[in-house]
């Protein structure tokens, strides 16, 4: 009895650790991050969000496309990729898009002495390449059926992705490399139910791009999956102010702390939107959220969301109980004030 029970705890034991090095030898998810990163700070949340499952493993950022027009947006995002040891990834920029004013963007100019407090080397949003010039290089170099699309913005790059032609980077068409190379996309759009004491509201990333979010609606590919997280969903998640009080306080400057603060203030619990289709994304399975049936999701000409059921759909809608929120809202709060992996260096 002794030596089978000794047996048995070396197998489990074997099990065990072949379980682990599968985990810890998984290939990290490659992951390209669409933000209209301009009004709302919950884009530099889910960047940093981003940054922190990447050094964990879990993912790797391939590039960052901007879906708004600031001539700060890409300076920005670069210092936050520097920040957190990545400033070599690609960044593209819409030139034709909503434009939009920021309360913390200008963060990338500010200068400690001669030298920028985040460095950076972009100074410029038009001194970056194309968004639909990133995402076709991004996607033509990617392995097939490998990427998953973090869309939180307007959807003005994916649309103008699915209108593009064959070209030097990829004979392929738009759909067509979304077809061949992306896995999932995950969105940030809409509101399919009633809220804030109306019936209907018309979300942020739709009405101010209308137009944009009807064409990636109607004609991305069929066999690409989409899953989109509800307005309400953010709102029932929000961003504990207690941790922008305390969580980032590892070195002196924290771009992500000043950004919060100079949008939001220290007093405020501010909405997680992007953060939940971030989580969603690299963590399907981490129960964090349920999934709605099959479906297809309409955008009518006024900026209002409706879904469809259908058993053949393309999409899905994240849905979220009250407690799934509150641990949403932990996991949420430790990846976003995560040290960089090598934050002595600040």
């Amino acid at each position: 009895m002794i030596v089978f029970l000794i047996a048995a705890v070396a197998i489990n034991g074997l099990a065990l650790r072949a379980e682990s090095d599968s985990a810890t030898t998984a290939k990290p998810l490659p992951v390209i991050f669409d933000t209209d990163i301009t009004g709302d700070c919950d884009d530099v949340l889910a960047l940093a969000m981003l940054h922190a499952l990447q050094d964990r493993g879990e993912c790797e950022l391939k590039a960052v496309t901007i879906s708004k027009v600031n001539p700060l947006a890409a300076p920005f995002v670069d210092a936050i990729n520097t920040f957190y040891g990545r400033g070599d990834l690609p960044i593209g920029a819409t030139r034709e898009a909503q434009r939009r004013e920021s309360r913390y963007l200008k963060l990338c100019k500010t200068r400690d002495g001669d030298r920028f407090r985040y460095p950076h080397d972009l100074l410029s949003s038009d001194d970056a390449p194309t968004a639909v010039e990133v995402l076709r290089r991004t996607l033509a170099q990617s392995d097939d059926a490998s990427v998953v699309i973090i869309q939180v913005g307007l959807a003005t790059n994916l649309a103008d992705l699915l209108d593009s032609k064959g070209d030097e980077i990829s004979p392929l068409n738009g759909a067509e490399l979304l077809r061949k190379k992306c896995k999932l996309i995950s969105v940030m759009a809409g509101c399919f139910g009633p809220t804030l004491g109306k019936p209907r509201h018309d979300e942020a990333n739709v009405v101010n791009g209308i137009d944009a979010m009807q064409r990636f609606a109607d004609r991305s590919p069929e066999e690409v999956p989409v899953v989109w997280s509800d307005y309400r969903i953010g709102i029932a998640a929000a961003y504990p102010r207690e941790s922008i009080a305390r969580d980032f306080s590892y070195v002196p400057h924290h771009p992500v702390r000043e950004a919060y603060l100079l949008h939001s203030g220290p007093n405020h619990d501010r909405p997680t939107w992007d953060l939940t289709s971030v989580l969603h994304a690299v963590r399907p399975d981490g129960h964090y959220f349920g999934l709605s049936q099959p479906g297809r999701v309409i955008v009518d000409d006024k900026g209002f969301t409706e879904f469809h059921p259908d058993a053949k759909g393309r999409d899905q809608l994240l849905k979220m109980s009250p407690e799934q929120a509150i641990r949403v809202i932990e996991v949420q709060r430790a990846l976003s004030s995560q040290p960089p992996r090598d934050f002595s260096d600040h």
